[in-house]
C-alpha cells in the first residue's frame, strides 16, 4: 500500500493538542476526536508493526544459508511472512474508507410480521439473539419499549444499542427475517413459516436533522399494559406524530412524561433520517442493492430453518447450519459477510470511477 503516514502523524499531534486544551471536555466534538485518536494510533501502531517485522524478515532471509542458524532463519520466516501478512490485512481494514454513521449509537426495532403468536415468539428471540450478540462484543443494549403478548413473545420491541461501532456492526440485520419450524401450538407436526422485521436505524442527533414544532402532534394518555406498579395511574405515555410524513412514535414504558419524550422524539429523528436514506437508496445501483440488500423493512434477507438446521442469508447467498448456536447470538459470520461484500462493492466501484 502506498499511504503517506505522515499525514496521520501529523493529525494524530493535531487530535492531542486539542485534548490538551482546557476547553475540549466542553466541546461537542471531544467524543469524536478521542475515537479518531485511537483510531490513528492503532494505524501507527500496526505500520511500525509491519515494519519492524519486514526489517526482521530481510535479517532472516540473510542467515538462510547459515550452517547454524540456517533452520532458525527458515522458521522464523515463515512465522514473520504470516504475521506480515496478517497486519497488512488488519491494517488496510482500517484504512478503507468507512460509513460515518458506523460509529453512531444503532437503534432496533424488532416487530412481529406474519404468522401470528409464532411470529411473535420468533420476534422475541430475535430480540434476544440481538442481545446475547451485544454481550459478546461489549455492546449496551437499553430496552426502549417493548409490547408483549400473552403468549409469551414480542409484538414489537425497540432498543438502543451503544459502545464500539453499534451502527457499523448491525446496520445489515435490517429487513424480514423469516422462520421455518413446527410451533409448539402445532398438534400435526406441520412446519409452518412465519416472519418478523427488523429495522436498524443509526441514532439522529438534533443538529442531524431539524423538524419543525409545527410539524408535530403530539398526544399525552395513560400507559397501557406491562410496566410495573404504578405504570396506569398516571397520564405518561407520549405519542408523536410526524404530519408531513405521517410517522407515529409512542413511548409508555417509563413513568416519566418527559422521559417518554425525549425516547420518542430520538426514534422519530432516526426514522425520519431513515427514510431520507431509502429515498437516496432508489438511486442505488441494482448491483448494490442485489448484493448487500437496501434495508428495506418489507425485504426478506434471512431464513432460519429448523428442521434442516440451515440459515441462509439471501443478499450474500450464504448458508451454514446450527440454527441454535445462531438464535444464542453466534452471528459472527453472517456479519463478516456481510461486510465482506460491502467491502468488495465499495473497491470495485473505486476502481471503475
Amino acid at each position: 500500500m502506498n499511504i503517506d503516514f505522515q499525514k496521520f502523524i501529523d493529525e494524530k499531534a493535531e487530535i492531542e493538542a486539542f485534548l490538551a486544551s482546557p476547553e475540549a471536555y466542553a466541546s461537542s466534538d471531544f467524543a469524536a476526536k478521542s475515537r479518531r485518536l485511537a483510531e490513528i494510533n492503532t494505524i501507527l501502531d500496526l505500520h511500525k508493526d509491519i515494519e519492524q517485522s519486514q526489517q526482521a524478515l530481510l535479517e532472516a532471509k540473510a542467515l538462510v544459508d547459515d550452517p547454524e542458524l540456517g533452520e532458525l532463519a527458515r522458521a522464523d520466516i515463515d512465522e514473520l511472512t504470516q504475521k506480515i501478512q496478517a497486519k497488512s490485512a488488519e491494517l488496510e481494514e482500517i484504512l478503507l474508507p468507512h460509513d460515518p454513521a458506523d460509529d453512531k449509537p444503532a437503534i432496533m426495532e424488532i416487530r412481529a410480521g406474519a404468522g401470528g403468536d409464532e411470529a411473535s415468539l420468533f420476534a422475541g428471540e430475535l430480540y434476544r439473539m440481538y442481545v446475547r450478540y451485544a454481550e459478546n462484543h461489549h455492546l449496551k443494549v437499553e430496552l426502549m419499549s417493548q409490547n408483549e403478548n400473552e403468549a409469551g413473545g414480542m409484538k414489537e420491541v425497540v432498543v438502543r444499542v451503544s459502545g464500539e461501532k453499534p451502527y457499523g456492526q448491525l446496520k445489515f440485520e435490517g429487513g424480514v427475517h423469516r422462520v421455518q419450524r413446527v410451533p409448539v401450538t402445532e398438534s400435526q407436526g406441520r412446519i409452518h413459516t412465519s416472519t418478523a422485521t427488523v429495522a436498524v436505524l443509526p441514532e439522529a442527533s438534533e443538529s442531524d436533522i431539524e423538524i419543525k414544532p409545527d410539524d408535530l402532534r403530539i398526544d399525552i394518555y395513560r400507559s397501557g399494559g406491562h410496566g410495573g406498579q404504578g405504570v396506569n395511574t398516571t397520564d405518561s405515555a407520549v405519542r408523536i406524530t410526524h404530519l408531513p410524513t405521517g410517522i407515529v412514535v409512542a413511548m409508555q414504558d417509563e413513568r416519566s412524561q418527559q422521559q417518554n419524550r425525549i425516547k420518542a422524539m430520538t426514534v422519530l429523528r432516526s426514522r425520519l433520517i431513515e427514510k431520507q436514506k431509502q429515498e437516496e437508496m432508489k438511486a442505488a445501483s441494482d448491483a448494490r442493492k442485489s448484493l448487500i440488500g437496501s434495508g428495506d423493512r418489507s425485504e426478506k434477507i434471512r431464513t432460519y430453518n429448523f428442521p434442516q438446521d440451515r440459515i441462509t442469508d439471501h443478499r450474500v447467498h450464504y448458508s451454514r447450519s446450527n440454527v441454535n448456536a445462531a438464535m444464542d447470538g453466534d452471528i459472527d459470520d453472517l456479519i463478516k459477510e456481510l461486510t465482506v461484500a460491502e467491502r468488495n462493492l465499495g473497491e470495485n466501484n473505486a476502481v471503475k470511477q
